[in-house]
């Protein structure tokens, strides 16, 4: 596709290789995929694998081998999070040279049970030379607007935290990490599941710590089983039927409000949802609940 001319949206879906991609997985996929190749702009992948203990060997293969049957097309060269740990340290390093990030001994044990489970800046002033790394959050985000779901509100005792951006074990947070390869990638706009609401405002608070440009956010209903338990590997959701692809992709079209396609490829099926994907027809819900 690098023939293609593009707009100047840049989108993304970005799977953990802790097992096979499911239901939940699905409908991040296609509504990222469906609002990328709608406004005409690009569709990249990313394999977040910094927490090798909860990788499944093989999983980032088989991902990528699920997301070719079911007829997904991304665009460059997929990005392996493994592969960015020297930028990710750069940063670690520089925040820590500017006193904008220090080091901390206090367990979550301690935490939970002395400071009511907000970290109350303990060690900011400790000067400790080991153990996580917290940034010393000097923008505390509360809201953002989401283009579905409307203003978005956290607390603010949970917006001004200073939190984790490296364990104590040397493996880089989440938080850190999609942050500085979203802005590397160019990303403009993240499509992803309701259940990372907060985690959206601890990194609007990064964005603007470093200075980088902030994306717009569209947070997608989880699919789940009964309230508060959605579909996720951790809870050992069932992984898709690689032989029925048309029949998942439906069933993941109609979950995200979009109009019924020909059940023809998957390929086809996908190229007609994006004709007519329509944002506002996505149910404006943190959550909908499905059969098991």
């Amino acid at each position: 596709m690098s023939d293609k001319m593009f707009s100047s949206y840049v989108g993304r879906f970005a799977p953990s290789p802790s097992g096979s991609l499911h239901f939940g997985s699905l409908i991040a996929a296609v509504g990222s995929y469906l609002r990328a190749r709608a406004l005409n702009g690009k569709w990249l992948l990313r394999i977040e694998d910094i927490d090798p203990p909860r990788e499944a060997e093989g999983a980032a293969d088989d991902i990528r081998r699920t997301l070719e049957l079911f007829g997904f097309e991304w665009d460059e060269r997929v990005l392996y999070q493994s592969q960015r740990f020297d930028a990710y340290d750069a940063t670690i390093q520089t925040l820590l040279a500017e006193h904008q990030a220090y080091y901390c001994h206090c367990s979550r044990k301690l935490i939970q049970q002395e400071m009511h489970g907000i970290y109350n800046g303990h060690c900011r002033q400790q000067q400790h030379t080991d153990g996580a790394v917290r940034l010393f959050n000097q923008q505390a985000v509360s809201t953002f607007d989401d283009l579905l779901l409307g203003t978005i509100e956290v607390s603010s005792e949970f917006a001004s935290e200073d939190y984790i951006i490296q364990r104590s074990d040397g493996l880089y947070a989440y938080q850190l990490a999609v942050v500085l390869d979203d802005a590397y990638q160019g990303v403009t706009e993240i499509v992803r599941g309701a259940d990372l609401l907060e985690a959206s405002c601890r990194q609007l608070t990064l964005y603007r710590q470093l200075g980088l440009p902030e994306p717009s956010f569209i947070h997608l209903p989880l699919a789940s089983t009964k309230p508060g338990f959605k579909l996720s590997k951790q809870n050992h959701a069932t992984a898709l039927n690689k032989k029925q692809p048309q029949a998942e992709l439906a069933a993941a079209l109609a979950f995200l409000g979009q109009p019924q396609v020909v059940l023809d490829t998957p390929q086809r099926m996908l190229a007609q949802a994006v004709e007519q994907f329509q944002l506002l027809a996505i149910p404006s819900k943190t959550e909908i609940l499905i059969g098991n």
